[in-house]
Parts: C-alpha cells; structure tokens; sequence
C-alpha cells in the first residue's frame, strides 16, 4: 500500500506538472466550458423571472448558484475518455504500460487527479467574474465548502471509473466512442448537467434515481447551493461510495476478461 501511495503521488506530480506546462491551453478550456452554463443560467433565470421568480422550488438566486457551481463540478469531472482507449489499443500503444508494476487504471486516474489544482486555479477567478456579473446572493454554512470539494471528489471518482469501464468495449470491438456519445446524451439529461432534475419530467426523475449519473453532477452542486442538509449530504457521499465499488468490482471483472482478448490491430 506505501508503494502504491507512492505511485499516486508521483503520477499526480506528473499530472500537475503537465497542466502547469499547457496552464494557457487549460485557461481557454476554462472559458469554453463557461459558454454552456452561462447559456443555461440566463435562460433558466430569465424563465424563472416570468413565473414569479422560482421554479420547482428553485428560485432565480438557485439558478444563479447552480450553474456557477456546475462550472467547477465540470471541470473537476473531467475524466479519461473512451477515444484514448480506441487508439491506444488500435496502435498497440497500451503494450508500455502493460510492462509497468501497477495497474493502468492507477497510473490514469492519478495524473488526472493531479490536473485538478491547476483547473481549481483558473476557475476562482473566473466564478468571481461570474459571480460579479450576476450577483447571486451567496450564504453557505461553514461545513458546505468541505462537503461540496468532497462530493465533487467522489463523484469525479464515480465518472472516471464509469468512462474507464465503458473504455474497455474497445477490447471488443474497434470503436467505443459511439458508446461513450450515448452516455453523454444520457448523462445530459440524467444527472442535472443540462437543468436540474426537479425541472424534468417524473419519469425522468425515477429513471435518474436508478442511475449514478445524479451523483456526478447534481448532489455535488445541491451541496454548494445549500439545497441539502447535513443528513441528505451523508446519504449523498453514501450512494456516491455504492456506486464507486459497484463500478470498480465491475471494472475488475471486466478488464480480467479483456485482457484476454487484447491485441494491437493498427501500426
């Protein structure tokens, strides 16, 4: 376990030096991420506006928090993605790390997790800008800051491990970008990314409570916005644990399997 320790803290230096190296290609990845939530903020709050001022229970202040809290859930949710593993596998690229002591998995989601304090830097102060410009009035409790960094921290978790798994179709077959497209569509409408979910139908909302979508994106940002109390946080981080060893003995199983199968299929 030292050993590993150690190999996480060396692959999240690597991770953290690489996005200090690229911190004005990570800036620009910032601000293209602004442009969605944004979009959705002015819309939601202007709708909000003309029906009083709230909307399933989420008044235009809500709105405002939501999606300048979305900003941060989705940057720190960026995750290895299936395309890296179509060509890895195609190219014959994963042989190298095959060879290494650790699985690869370690090796992915420690250079990711090293990413993050430099995307941490560039979103203050692009939220002080957003939160300058629309004037959301701010409140949280002492324990919500701690509490919301932690369900951000188990749901990039969740995600990682979830595209990690769907990544592993390309030992079957030679593109597992399709799949990867129809768990964002899936993920848009699911988890709170493209509105919250008690703006969507009942039906929606019975499919989402099945699905561990929710817990990636719309429990993190319910914490931030104080829309859930001490309890429900807990019972959030509960359901985010579940579904993180449900995933990761899948994960297991999976690449037991597909490594198998594997050989290289391209130059």
């Amino acid at each position: 376990m030292r050993a590993l320790a150690e190999a996480y803290l060396i692959g999240a230096r690597n991770g953290f030096q690489q996005q200090i190296q690229y911190r004005v290609a990570t800036l620009f990845a910032m601000l293209g991420f602004l442009i969605e939530p944004v979009v959705y903020l002015i819309v939601w709050t202007t709708i909000a506006e003309s029906q009083g001022g709230s909307i399933a229970g989420f008044s235009t202040n809500d709105f405002i928090g939501y999606y300048i809290a979305w900003t941060l859930v989705r940057a720190m949710n960026i995750s290895l993605t299936p395309y890296v593993w179509d060509g890895r596998i195609q190219r014959g690229r994963i042989n190298d790390h095959l060879m290494q002591p650790w699985h690869l998995f370690h090796r992915d989601f420690a250079m990711f997790s090293g990413w993050k304090p430099v995307w941490l830097a560039w979103w203050v102060p692009l939220a002080a800008l957003l939160v300058l410009i629309f004037q959301p009035q701010l409140n949280p409790a002492p324990w919500q800051l701690p509490a919301f960094f932690v369900a951000v921290f188990f749901g990039y978790t969740l995600r990682f491990i979830l595209l990690y798994l769907i990544g592993m179709v390309s030992f079957w077959t030679t593109r597992a970008s399709a799949l990867f497209e129809i768990m964002v569509a899936g993920e848009m409408l699911l988890s709170g990314r493209l509105v919250p979910l008690e703006l969507m139908p009942p039906w929606v909302q019975s499919l989402a409570a099945w699905l561990p979508f929710q817990w990636t994106y719309q429990a993190p940002i319910d914490i931030a916005i104080g829309r859930r109390t001490v309890g429900e946080t807990f019972q959030t981080y509960g359901w985010q644990l579940v579904w993180i060893a449900v995933l990761g003995v899948s994960l297991a199983a999976v690449w037991k399997r597909a490594i198998r199968r594997y050989s290289a299929v391209g130059a």
